[in-house]
């Protein structure tokens, strides 16, 4: 498995708190070791094309895209950005 990161990923992870940024750190740990986790909580996002979607805590989720065997982590923060990924 590849593990990538989009700059706005990146850049949405510099912005959280830091206990927010190792709970992170904790889920994309686990991630790469079994990606259907069942605390990851693990979906398809509704009304996208290839986004996903995975918890962190209750409040904060992450998107991602899977092509073959390269995911492509592309936000992190709080349920906002769900509502951005489906615009």
């Amino acid at each position: 498995m590849i593990l990538q990161r989009f700059k706005s990923f990146v850049s949405d992870y510099k912005n959280l708190p830091k206990e927010i940024q190792a709970r992170v750190d904790e889920a994309l740990v686990l991630f790469e070791q079994n990606p259907w986790h069942p605390s990851l909580r693990i979906k398809k996002m509704k009304a996208t094309k290839d986004v996903w979607e995975g918890r962190v805590t209750r409040s904060y989720r992450f998107t991602f895209e899977w092509e073959g065997d390269v995911i492509t982590f592309r936000r992190v923060g709080t349920h906002d950005i769900l509502k951005e990924e489906t615009r």
